[in-house]
């Protein structure tokens, strides 16, 4: 019996299918939109026949599918720890940190000139809250120099963390690879 896919349907079908697809982020790209592809046509064509939830439930467990995936592709395949991701992540997490920082700093040092082009004295900038310590402005005659605005320990433990989860640095721990092997 031929059966008529509504959204919600589609909508069911394809969060099957992308969740799949993080499970196989390992694999090369093209290999991944490959799958992605075959299971989504096979999902479609089985909801057509026997449904949705039971086509979702056919599938089984996806972790076991992409598993499954990943030993075809690499033989005895072992999760790894992505260096260059977790330095990649990281370095935008600084690049973005850097950012905002300075144009806050420069923001509050072209507000003080608006107010009075020639201005002189030393003004404080508190900064952002938890993220940099305050900074100082020494104005004469309208140019300002700054002293300060250091991120704060906080920021350093934030680019720790974007290391560790771009990285997927849990996967040097024996025991999580362990219990993750038996879902």
């Amino acid at each position: 019996m031929t059966r008529s896919l509504t959204w919600a349907d589609r909508l069911r079908i394809e969060r099957a299918v992308w969740t799949l697809d993080t499970y196989l982020t390992d694999l090369p790209r093209k290999s991944r939109i490959t799958q992605r592809r075959e299971v989504r046509t096979n999902l479609r064509a089985a909801a057509d026949d026997v449904g949705t939830v039971e086509a979702l439930r056919r599938l089984g467990n996806l972790r076991r599918l992409a598993a499954g995936y990943l030993a075809a592709e690499y033989g005895e395949w072992q999760p790894r720890p992505e260096w260059r991701t977790g330095a990649a992540c990281m370095l935008l997490a600084v690049l973005l940190m850097t950012k905002l920082v300075a144009v806050g700093q420069t923001a509050f040092g072209d507000g003080i000139r608006a107010v009075d082009p020639h201005a002189s004295g030393t003004f404080h900038w508190h900064g952002f809250t938890y993220l940099n310590q305050e900074t100082t402005y020494t104005f004469v005659d309208g140019r300002y120099s700054t002293l300060g605005g250091a991120w704060t320990p906080l920021v350093y433990a934030g680019f720790a963390v974007a290391f560790i989860l771009g990285g997927r640095l849990w996967r040097l721990l024996p025991a999580w690879r362990r219990r993750n092997a038996d879902d």
